[in-house]
């Protein structure tokens, strides 16, 4: 879930590492708090697309390795190549079956070969020429394998009543887009995107989990605000007061929001000679 570098905004550095640093404390705890959040919904689709014994898999911005184990654990495939930008938190000695590459997506030929699943998290959203990543990660899919591609989408507008949390997260994805060129406004466009980039069939979802006092999206983001605090200040739509409200808000049972969404979509490489 740890983006590769190459993207952002001037000034985010790394993928923002000013904000999001690998040796920072408690970064890989962040990551995990997203883990446990979200990976019994990623699980659960991987193994619907067909993951499972046979299967050579690529897990691109894998953080701290979660499903990439999983991957192996339970739905019981044959390999797992886990790329990230930095791989310190995927562990010293990966279990059978899991390689480990530290690498940038974003250059070209940064893995070599076809798998049967390319599974992406929480990483086109950070990064420019998003097209032409989708492209790229299509064609990594041997015939008959699957895409699928998981990130955020901002379910707050206009219309949505004002409460602490949204006035920060309002704050966040401005500041982010600003400093690291974090972008979710495009990702609804994903089924689009991968069938223009020659998939077929493709479907998409949406898992929003719910904001409730000790959760482990709440403290993802309370954890999040915190790291980011410099670019939603500097946005001037919200102070450190507002943000250490909406830090209280979302661990108590006061809260009544509802939490960004992550939208999971997916497409299959036709077999050879199909069509």
């Amino acid at each position: 879930m740890t983006p590769a570098p190459g993207g952002g905004a001037p000034g985010g550095g790394r993928y923002g590492e000013e904000f999001f640093r690998p040796g920072q404390p408690g970064e890989g705890d962040r990551i995990d708090f997203g883990a446990l959040a979200y990976d019994d919904i990623t699980m659960a689709r991987l193994r619907a697309v067909g993951a499972g014994p046979g299967w050579r898999c690529l897990d691109v911005g894998a953080g701290t390795g979660t499903v990439s184990r999983r991957l192996l654990t339970e739905a019981g495939v044959a390999s797992v190549l886990a790329v990230d930008r930095d791989v310190r938190f995927i562990g010293e000695r990966p279990p059978p079956g899991l390689d480990v590459l530290e690498a940038d997506i974003t250059a070209p030929d940064f893995v070599s070969g076809r798998f049967r699943l390319v599974h992406a998290r929480f990483v086109l959203m950070h990064l420019p020429e998003r097209d032409r990543l989708i492209r790229t990660l299509a064609e990594l899919v041997a015939p008959g394998g699957v895409l699928v591609l998981s990130d955020a989408v901002d379910l707050t507008s206009d219309r949505t009543p004002g409460t602490p949390y949204t006035a920060v997260m309002r704050a966040m994805w401005q500041g982010l887009r600003t400093t690291i060129g974090t972008d979710v406004a495009w990702v609804p466009s994903y089924p689009q995107l991968l069938r223009a980039a020659g998939l077929r069939p493709v479907a998409a979802e949406i898992h929003v989990p719910p904001l409730v006092a000790g959760s482990a999206i709440s403290r993802f983001w309370a954890d999040t605000w915190e790291r980011s605090r410099a670019a939603m200040l500097a946005t001037g739509l919200v102070d450190d007061e507002a943000i250490d409200l909406a830090v209280r808000y979302v661990g108590s049972d006061e809260c009544a929001a509802l939490s960004a969404g992550m939208l999971t979509a997916w497409g299959r490489r036709p077999e050879k000679g199909a069509g």
